[in-house]
């Protein structure tokens, strides 16, 4: 074997070596260990064993967060474990509003939904009768709502290309604007197929905005946040007026160092992300889609049906839910530091929350784990 050949099998050896190390200590250090319950436990031990994971996991830097286990409108385990943020000097309460991130898009979703109670918005008539000059002529507004529209997820591309004439911050007008402007050829004829699409749910707020004549932050503010009495719930991106806001939670990356994750430019969007909310309120939001004094019964069961595509098949998306079948709905995100999900489960008439703050890459995990006991509940 020549010096060279051997030069290369020793170089190739240690690259070997090294990765595995470094894939080992990777799997270790994300790894979650599992969570012991007995089935034949009561449901009171089951969410004690459920409490005492997660505390574990807090100290061991694998959750930072909190958690609603609710059943028929009562919480069972309303708990939070960890800091608001990356200095680790202010507690999470059950008052601490969490970045929802994609998990916003239900709330959206209800905005859209009160503009239908009130006579203001038909979900089949096109988006460019509320947005003028909109470019995809045959997508309407449950199109958008149930990522059946067939336009390309463009937004964040586009922001991107055209940065230099548009403002320090994008906000949802200039997301319509750019889509107006720079329209791509669609993926699909509309109602086609199921692709997911966040550009579709800033344009929703941007119809809000539209038909409302208030910003998106003021209209669910005022329709959907006050008359539930939300407390700990808003909209809040870089055009709000106020920097922060009473039991705000911020970002942060907690694997070797806690280190703080600030937002970008994109972050004066909203539509698609930029709820805030508290596991407390979502107490409130879990039995508002039982039935409320906002949305009518009738309106209320069309967030869970879910379009017949081209080919014959069903979605599984409905307006900003994910119906796994008549009997659960669930919606994740992860946006910054959020990473966040909802389960609501009608059989059992259970709802998990689990919101965490600090790119959690082991919060699904977390979450199965935790949503295998509580399907077990009679």
């Amino acid at each position: 074997m020549s010096k060279t050949a051997r030069i290369i099998l020793i170089v190739s050896f240690v690259i070997v070596v090294l990765g595995g190390l470094i894939f080992g200590w990777a799997y270790f250090f994300m790894k979650v260990p599992k969570l012991e319950v007995d089935q034949a436990s009561s449901q009171f031990e089951k969410i004690e064993a459920i409490d005492q994971w997660l505390a574990k996991l807090e100290s061991k830097n694998k959750f930072n967060g909190g958690i609603l286990i609710a059943k028929s409108g009562e919480p069972l385990l309303m708990k939070t474990y960890g800091y608001t943020d990356f200095r680790k000097d202010t507690p999470l309460t059950p008052q601490s509003a969490f970045r929802l991130a994609s998990v916003s898009k239900q709330f959206t979703a209800a905005g859209i939904m009160l503009l239908h109670e009130a006579e203001r918005l038909d979900y089949d008539q096109p988006v460019n009768t509320y947005l003028e000059k909109f470019p995809y002529p045959g997508v309407t507004v449950r199109h958008l709502l149930t990522h059946t529209s067939g336009m390309p997820d463009l937004y964040m591309d586009l922001a991107d290309q055209h940065k230099e004439t548009l403002g320090d911050t994008l906000s949802i007008s200039e997301v319509a604007h750019l889509m107006k402007t720079y329209p791509e050829e669609a993926l699909a004829a509309p109602g086609a197929v199921y692709a997911y699409n966040n550009t579709g749910y800033v344009l929703l707020a941007a119809i809000i905005e539209s038909i409302s004549g208030l910003s998106f932050e003021q209209f669910m503010q005022e329709n959907l946040f006050d008359p539930l009495q939300m407390k700990n719930t808003r909209v809040w991106n870089l055009f709000s007026t106020e920097s922060t806001f009473p039991n705000k939670t911020k970002s942060f990356m907690n694997i070797i160092k806690a280190v703080p994750m600030s937002p970008s430019w994109l972050d004066g969007v909203a539509g698609d992300g930029a709820v805030f909310s508290s596991i407390e309120d979502f107490l409130i939001w879990d039995q508002f889609w039982y039935g409320n004094t906002l949305i009518s019964a009738e309106n209320l069961k069309e967030a869970f049906q879910t379009p017949t595509l081209a080919n014959g098949t069903d979605s599984d998306y409905g307006f900003g839910w994910t119906v796994a079948n008549e009997q659960m709905v669930w919606h994740n995100g992860g946006w910054l530091g959020a990473r966040t999900a909802i389960i609501r489960r009608m059989d059992n008439k259970t709802c998990l929350v689990l919101l965490d703050n600090s790119l959690n890459e082991r919060h699904n995990d977390i979450l199965q784990q935790i949503n295998q006991v509580v399907k077990t509940f009679e």
